[in-house]
């Protein structure tokens, strides 16, 4: 199972954590939308490390298919083929109230949003003429000057991340591949998104062979009780944020939690932090999150998605690794048999 790790993406640290993952040695590495730009820090990792390149995700929302598509042409050739553009939609409130911009439609706006980007992709690569008609967009005109001409990498694929059925569909029906939520949990993702998925494939008439399936995990790593301590609390933090959503509420209700989502919401609202971070107990982070030493993380992952996927995102949220820990836990999951 190749291994992909977070990228520290702050500008005075970005450079030199890229090199560090590649000593691990991960396989890649992703930004996420979260403090800083997703896309700037990837072009300083291309010319630092010889790792895979991912965004992960890139909020399509608030950006046009055009944007999204010169950013991703770009970016494959500053990483020289290694990229992959991954897209999400965010919710609601963020959409219109933290970026400014409109929200309609999610999992069908984000399907024609991947169509017009491989339209926009297929008339650079001079095998069309640009003429994408949809009900969000429409990409008509492509005057030679605004053509960048075929990319000497060709295009990077699309992945779109996805919880629910809906829009795990459309990945199956539009997309090169499906970024799995990591705030999902081995039943959920056997019992909800591998169905989804099937389904798509068959409305698109497409089988899984060239599909991609990223699975994502939170892990909390460690070999001391103090480190593994600190790791806990770190995923748990985050499981509560992520909980608070609404949409994440099938997840929860899966195990019969069905109570806890409302309650982090109303928490979150109040700004009543360690509540919510309270309310996430073991039994919570372990179903979620995976936890242990290396080696018993690499099982748990190996449980939970089992030969399904391709590849593994691991996220260390809000403590701090031992690098040889992190290396354990890479070379583990580099042992691990993928579906191809």
């Amino acid at each position: 199972m190749r291994v992909h790790v977070q990228l520290d993406s702050s500008p005075a640290k970005v450079a030199h954590h890229a090199r560090e993952l590649a000593e691990l040695p991960a396989d890649g590495l992703f930004t996420f939308e979260g403090g800083h730009d997703v896309f700037l820090p990837l072009s300083v990792a291309a010319v630092n490390t010889e790792l895979d390149l991912m965004t992960n995700v890139a909020i399509a929302g608030p950006r046009s298919p055009l944007h999204l598509a010169h950013a991703a042409y770009d970016m494959q050739i500053y990483g020289r083929g290694r990229f992959r553009l991954g897209l999400g939609s965010q919710i609601r409130v963020h959409i219109e109230k933290r970026y400014g911009s409109t929200w309609s439609a999610p999992a069908a706006r984000m399907g024609e949003t991947i169509a017009a980007i491989k339209a926009i992709f297929d008339a650079w690569e001079g095998n069309s003429r640009l003429d994408f008609r949809g009900e969000h967009f429409t990409h008509t005109l492509m005057p030679p000057n605004f053509d960048p001409g075929p990319n000497p990498y060709g295009p990077p694929p699309v992945l779109l991340g996805a919880l629910g059925p809906i829009m795990t569909r459309t990945a199956a029906e539009v997309a090169d591949g499906l970024l799995v939520m990591p705030f999902t949990s081995g039943r959920y993702f056997a019992e909800r998104t591998l169905p989804a998925l099937a389904e798509g494939h068959r409305r698109a008439g497409r089988t899984s062979d060239d599909f991609e399936i990223v699975a994502q995990s939170m892990v909390a790593v460690g070999r001391t009780d103090d480190d593994l301590s600190a790791a806990i609390d770190g995923v748990a933090t985050l499981i509560a944020f992520y909980g608070s959503t609404p949409a994440y509420r099938p997840v929860l209700e899966t195990h019969g939690w069905h109570d806890l989502q409302p309650e982090l919401n109303r928490l979150s609202k109040i700004g009543e932090y360690a509540q919510m971070r309270a309310l996430i107990g073991h039994d919570v982070v372990r179903t979620i999150g995976v936890v242990g030493t290396p080696e018993e993380c690499v099982r748990q992952i190996h449980d939970r998605f089992g030969a399904e996927c391709d590849d593994v995102c691991c996220y260390f949220p809000g403590y701090d690794q031992r690098s040889e820990d992190v290396a354990d836990l890479v070379a583990g999951l580099h042992a691990l048999p993928t579906r191809r």
